[in-house]
């Protein structure tokens, strides 16, 4: 007798199941919908304490935006004046051509030299006699005292300890007198620029957690003002995270616009302070430009100020609704 291979299907899942799956992602979607549209209005209804909930938090973080782009153009002003200022190395006196341009033959050879330039007595009588008030004292003079000079432009982008090497080893260099650096304001300018950075970065935290809270309660006054109707839902079978919805899209659409108003806010200021620097810029020969903010970071701002009002209208709601539910 031939064996009975067994033929038998898996039941079929029940068409009315089928069809129920379709419906319950339509009505979530719906129910985002509404909830996202209801958010809205429910601000809308109350119009002085949502412009005034968007105020604070727009100014709080436009503060950070405008720290972050006056730091930006201090450092942009730090290396259109010359992130690596030359380096002067006064030669003894009594030292003539050659033997300068020996000391500057040994300090050539250094890796971290871009150039050097040997600048004579004479160069340096002449940029005296340019400067107002020297000419006439310059003329009684007998001979010129004055030494040779090395001046030493350090290659773009070294560190700071590159260049305490290479100071040292000028100052080391046979018939060198004396090393001035002429770029250690830019090494505390760096240092200083850094302390700022830090500080902007503590200060956009600080005032994020402001925003944060200023949205959750104000999440926390409107639940608590419609305790009542919350109390019905889920006396009638609506789960937690159904009636949480409209909450946490009001939070975002307050971190939404609040972080649109400290973009306009960050961008007045911007076009408020190119004035002034394009005057600062045209004293310096047009070496000084000013940077306004990133487009990136504009842009980012208001979904970030967005997330951040969710997180706080979550952080409130579910504790509130809890609550509600025990009550």
């Amino acid at each position: 007798m031939n064996a009975v291979r067994d033929t038998r299907k898996a039941p079929e899942q029940p068409e009315k199941t089928r069809r129920s799956e379709p419906r319950k992602v339509g009505a979530w979607r719906e129910h985002h919908l509404w909830s996202m549209s209801i958010s809205l209005r429910r601000l809308g209804t109350r119009p002085l304490g949502t412009l005034l909930t968007v105020a604070v938090m727009g100014v709080a973080l436009a503060l950070p935006l405008t720290f972050y782009l006056l730091l930006g153009n201090v450092q942009r002003m730090g290396d259109a004046l010359g992130r690596n200022q030359s380096i002067s190395a006064f030669m003894k006196p009594g030292q003539n051509a050659a033997m300068a341009e020996t000391a500057a033959s040994a300090l050539r050879g250094r890796p971290e030299v871009a150039d050097i330039v040997v600048r004579t007595p004479k160069d340096g009588l002449a940029e005296l006699a340019e400067v107002q008030g020297f000419s006439g004292a310059l003329q009684s003079l007998d001979a010129n005292p004055l030494p040779y000079v090395l001046s030493v432009q350090p290659k773009p982008g070294l560190s700071a300890e590159d260049v305490s090497r290479l100071v040292e080893s000028m100052k080391a260099t046979p018939g060198v007198d004396m090393v001035q650096d002429t770029g250690a304001w830019r090494q505390r300018l760096d240092a200083l620029v850094g302390v700022g950075g830090r500080a902007v970065a503590l200060l956009a935290l600080l005032l994020g957690i402001a925003a944060l809270l200023v949205v959750g309660n104000t999440i926390r006054v409107d639940i608590q003002s419609r305790s009542a109707e919350i109390g019905v839902l889920l006396l009638i079978g609506a789960s937690r995270p159904f009636v949480r919805r409209p909450y946490l899209y009001a939070g975002i659409w307050l971190g939404f616009l609040a972080g649109v108003l400290a973009v306009v806010l960050a961008v007045v200021l911007e076009l408020a302070m190119a004035g002034p620097v394009g005057r600062l810029a045209a004293a310096y020969d047009g070496s000084v430009s000013f940077g306004g903010l990133p487009a990136w970071l504009l842009l980012s701002v208001p979904f970030a100020s967005a997330v951040l009002g969710w997180l706080g209208a979550r952080l409130v709601s579910a504790r509130q609704i809890r609550r509600a539910a025990a009550g």
